[in-house]
């Protein structure tokens, strides 16, 4: 079965607190454009990232907001940053690195807060059982092409909402000369 690849750029889901901290007031996400994922979208909104060594400017929020702010951002950034996230799945923030965010209304410190996303493939249940997985199992993608190669590890999500696609950052990517709808296969 091809599986569609979809990029993961820096972004960050924002709680409903720290929402209006950053742009003020009882305010909801702007939708700019619907993303791969059911229910998920780009915001209009963006923040600056602040860390001990550097900046990140134009960060895109995602919505909707969630319980708690999370960070996801590629190792260039977070060399950039001067910080050293885990690698995690999202949602699992044990040992998360610190950040400031600044917004047009403030700036705040998120504790525990920054990842650098486990590759993962989303899913539908359906797609799962044509597979023969099951969510949180772990397989080996074969990326074709000049840059080939295969990407280990990589976490299988299942949920009713989701739709098939292989989720990996822009250092991922960008190493194996990836783009946004490429097709790779479990190996």
């Amino acid at each position: 079965m091809k599986i569609p690849v979809g990029i993961s750029g820096r972004h960050l889901h924002l709680s409903a607190e720290d929402l209006a901290l950053l742009f003020g007031g009882n305010r909801a996400l702007q939708k700019s454009k619907e993303l791969s994922q059911h229910g998920q979208y780009a915001a209009m909104e963006r923040v600056t990232l602040v860390g001990p060594k550097g900046e990140i400017a134009n960060t895109r929020v995602l919505g909707p907001t969630r319980p708690r702010t999370q960070i996801e951002v590629s190792m260039t950034d977070a060399v950039k940053l001067g910080i050293m996230p885990p690698v995690r799945e999202s949602g699992d923030m044990t040992g998360a690195s610190n950040i400031r965010i600044r917004g047009p209304m403030g700036e705040i410190e998120i504790l525990e807060a920054v990842i650098i996303a486990w590759r993962h493939i989303h899913m539908s249940p359906q797609e799962a059982v044509d597979l023969g997985l099951c969510d949180k199992d772990r397989v080996s993608v074969c990326v074709p092409g000049q840059r080939g190669g295969s990407l280990n590890q990589v976490v299988v999500r299942v949920r009713p909402d989701f739709r098939l696609e292989l989720h990996i950052d822009t250092d991922e990517a960008n190493a194996f000369g990836l783009q946004n709808g490429d097709l790779v296969e479990i190996c």
